[in-house]
């Protein structure tokens, strides 16, 4: 599939309100808002997203079709990324291709990441771009309703 990336139209944000409330990918996702079901929430926050000046998020397509979204978010220095695919195209290369175009798109490093420990998949995703483990925390995760254990991956520009 072809993957690319752009700016976030209004007409993706159905699509984004509909993957954060797929059950299965919030419980893999594990950090999501804590009623991800709330749509003026869901409005307000991604209304912040495209207007704030520390933050980038794109549209994720593959073969034309929007199936998630990619972002850069952050203080200089501090920046984290994160990406969110739809469960209907895990598996397929889609989320590290992705990246792989975000990472480009963001030459400055080091850029962070995290993800839930036992979320093999986007460890994964992170591993082939380049992310390797820098710490390991433990945080709340709404999706599970318990804390959990979190890996904090860096990337470097060596």
């Amino acid at each position: 599939m072809d993957v690319s990336l752009r700016e976030v139209h209004d007409s993706d944000l159905p699509v984004f309100f509909r993957q954060l409330n797929d059950p299965e990918s919030g419980r893999m996702a594990a950090f999501t808002p804590e009623d991800p079901a709330d749509r003026t929430r869901f409005d307000a926050q991604w209304a912040k997203m495209r207007t704030s000046s520390g933050t980038d998020v794109r549209t994720v397509l593959a073969d034309g079709d929007v199936v998630g979204n990619a972002g850069v978010y952050g203080e200089p220095g501090e920046r984290e990324v994160t990406f969110w695919i739809d469960r209907a195209y895990w598996g397929r290369g889609l989320a590290t291709a992705a990246l792989r175009e975000l990472l480009a798109l963001f030459p400055e490093r080091p850029l962070h990441a995290r993800a839930a420990a036992d979320n093999a998949g986007s460890l994964r995703v992170l591993e082939k771009c380049g992310f390797r483990e820098s710490a390991r925390e433990r945080g709340y995760a709404a999706a599970r309703g318990a804390e959990i254990d979190e890996v904090v991956l860096v990337l470097d520009g060596a």
